[in-house]
């Protein structure tokens, strides 16, 4: 689960203009968008336990399509690749936890903040 933050001119309904605007994204959903003139900031719903059960699957039921197109394309480059992969799957797998686990966390704190 990855949190993007990007600048878009929108127009603000407190500003009465169209003016630059902080949009965060977890994932491709919009979390919240942020003028960066005035600072009022509209906040979507996200069930963010949703999204994070939505990208492992999604994950695991392309993996066997995946590794067949790699085996039809380069048999040699995967056979060659698998060894290192092997070692460096379980150390990427807990890099994307971590990186999960903090927009989790950031979304909970903005949430209770909320309350």
């Amino acid at each position: 689960m990855k949190m993007k933050k990007m600048e878009a001119d929108l127009y603000c309904v407190h500003c009465k203009e169209e003016v630059d605007h902080e949009i965060t994204y977890i994932n491709s959903q919009i979390k919240s968008i942020r003028c960066l003139q005035c600072g009022k900031t509209k906040e979507l719903k996200i069930d963010v336990k949703k999204e994070l059960y939505k990208e492992i699957f999604e994950r695991i039921s392309t993996k066997p399509t995946r590794m067949t197109e790699e085996y039809r394309k380069d048999l040699s480059h995967l056979l060659l690749s698998l060894p290192v992969r092997a070692i460096k799957k379980p150390y990427q797998l807990l890099k994307d936890v971590n990186t999960s686990r903090k927009v989790i966390q950031t979304y909970k704190k903005k949430k209770s903040a909320e309350k």
